[in-house]
């Protein structure tokens, strides 16, 4: 599966989202997730940080939250796309699936975010990818990614270098 030139239009869209995360202080992370049709149907940024969110304030189950209380209609959902900044984890995997999407499209591979986050053992969380939590889903669940990755890592330059946690 290739992205089409709306898939890295809206990545782009999540990139710049975690910019805006980053700049009042949260993790350089965000979410779109968007309708078959091109609806913008809900954003989520990370919460993590200033917004003093933890670990349900990723950016991915931010949007879940925000399009379920929307109360999108289930066959809506299962022809969404959530565009995130960064793979997601599994937590935000499952979270996708639990919601409904059916499809994840994202920037910056997990082993791109270790990096860059310069991750040691006890920081680096659960190794599982999307793609591998997803692959267990009941209802098959669309991966495409990393893509855009020196795009995507704009909104964390300096950041973790800087002490962020």
């Amino acid at each position: 599966m290739q992205p089409t030139p709306p898939d890295l239009a809206r990545l782009r869209h999540a990139f710049a989202l975690a910019g805006e995360a980053r700049a009042r202080g949260d993790r350089p992370f965000a979410a779109v997730i968007v309708a078959a049709d091109g609806t913008p149907l809900a954003e989520g940024l990370s919460t993590q940080g200033a917004g003093g969110g933890g670990t349900l304030a990723h950016s991915e189950m931010n949007a879940c939250q925000a399009v379920i209380a929307t109360a999108v209609p289930r066959a809506t959902l299962r022809g969404a796309t959530i565009y995130s900044s960064g793979e997601p984890c599994a937590m935000c995997s499952a979270a996708i699936f639990y919601a409904g999407i059916g499809r994840v499209v994202y920037g910056l591979s997990a082993a791109a975010i270790l990096h860059l986050r310069n991750a040691q053992p006890h920081t680096a969380g659960l190794s599982l990818s999307c793609r591998a939590v997803l692959e267990t889903a009941a209802e098959p669940v669309a991966v495409l990614g990393p893509l855009l990755e020196e795009e995507g890592a704009v909104p964390h330059q300096g950041y973790w270098r800087d002490g962020a946690a």
